[in-house]
């Protein structure tokens, strides 16, 4: 018998990314921010839980506490309401008597919710370094440069930005400067229909499947009124004549969780489950929204299961916290949900927001101490805020 003997395995070194991603660096032009200051509590601490309760109790009404759908159950479990991006920015600002908003999500939804909350009131992201990798795909400059293309293209003055809510403020004040409007995965389609109503052409940041999507399957266009701007190539790798006959520019972006979604996850899941309904989120890949048998925004995904019938199964392409949670909301039901790929993809920067950040967060609050607090500068919220009460405004 010989005994084992223990590997000799060397850490690999980490690239910059990956040093970003880990919360260890930071990059003023990124979603991705830099480590907490302080001493978070331990993961394995026995008492977190009870930590959570006694701070937030402590606070009271002083705090509240936004918990994004795709957030882990040990943060769900202290939100004081749950949602998508855009709802919880706006149930943020219907409580102006919550001196602190505790946003458990990324670092977009934070800025949103600074944007719309009043002056005396604070914004926290427990941990920096939850951003967002799509918004992170398209920067003020490469915007910017993006600008002049179609100027240069003469274009410019015919085409009307339209923004995802998942992009950051710099983006959201650079559509409300250039009279665009905000959309969520829910209100998509009005918000092209409004467009169209301004302009020609639709310049769609930063999600190029949720405009393409939006624009053939919702709205009747074809793949050939769709062409994709690369910032990373000069003139965003485009034809003058490529961008004169588009009518939808789509941003070289995407969802690195929804995006990784195929056509192969669809047919696999069909094969093995039989009579199941695929259910997925428009920020899927084109060929797997046409494929699904129902697509939807997070909100519409819930609801649609919450009215399905017992014994149904359902396959879901979104997030994998959001499907662990409603597999087993609706177990008691006999409804079978599974997630879509067989590969486990959880948002990793979603789920940089823990139990420790959160109590951290909380007990630093209660203590009269405001950390990581998200302040967007006046001029780009209010150019912002002109952007988003467009789409309040929507019909």
């Amino acid at each position: 018998m010989t005994t084992a003997q223990p590997l000799d395995v060397q850490a690999p070194s980490l690239s910059p990314l990956a040093l970003l991603l880990l919360g260890r660096e930071s990059d003023p032009r990124s979603e991705r921010g830099v480590e907490c200051p302080g001493d978070l509590p331990a993961a394995s601490d026995p008492d977190l839980v009870e930590r959570a309760r006694a701070a937030k109790a402590k606070l009271g009404n002083k705090v509240f506490v936004l918990g994004h759908h795709y957030q882990r159950d040990e943060v769900i479990e202290f939100a004081d309401v749950t949602g998508d991006s855009f709802k919880l920015a706006r149930d943020a600002a219907a409580r102006p008597d919550a001196e602190y908003i505790v946003f458990c999500g990324v670092h977009f939804m934070a800025e949103s919710a600074d944007i719309l909350t009043t002056e005396d009131q604070q914004v926290v992201l427990p941990d920096l370094a939850a951003g967002c990798s799509m918004a992170d795909m398209a920067t003020a400059e490469q915007v910017a440069e993006c600008w002049d293309v179609l100027t240069e293209a003469g274009i410019a003055d015919v085409t009307v930005p339209v923004s995802y809510m998942n992009s950051s403020a710099d983006i959201k004040a650079f559509t409300g400067k250039h009279g665009g409007t905000i959309c969520t995965s829910s209100n998509a389609e009005r918000a092209l229909n409004w467009a169209f109503e301004q302009g020609e052409k639709i310049l769609f940041l930063p999600d190029q499947h949720l405009g393409r999507n939006t624009a053939v399957r919702d709205m009747g266009m074809s793949l050939d009124d769709c062409v994709l701007y690369n910032p990373h190539k000069p003139n965003g790798g485009l034809t003058v004549e490529e961008l004169r006959a588009a009518k939808m520019i789509l941003w070289r972006g995407h969802c690195s969780v929804h995006g990784r979604f195929s056509l192969d996850s669809v047919n696999d899941v069909r094969e093995r489950i039989p009579g199941v309904n695929v259910l997925v989120h428009p920020e899927c890949r084109h060929e797997v929204v046409a494929a699904a048998d129902y697509v939807g925004s997070t909100e519409y995904i819930i609801k649609t299961l919450e009215a399905a019938p017992a014994g149904s199964k359902w396959a879901i392409g979104t997030e994998l916290n959001l499907v662990r949670r409603l597999a087993n909301r609706f177990a008691d039901q006999g409804k079978e949900i599974v997630f879509l790929d067989k590969t486990v993809c959880f948002c990793s920067t979603m789920n940089r927001i823990d139990l420790p950040h959160l109590v951290w967060a909380l007990e630093s609050l209660a203590d009269g101490k405001v950390v990581n607090r998200i302040e967007v500068d006046p001029e780009v919220a209010s150019f912002s805020k002109l952007a988003l009460e467009r789409m309040l405004a929507l019909p």
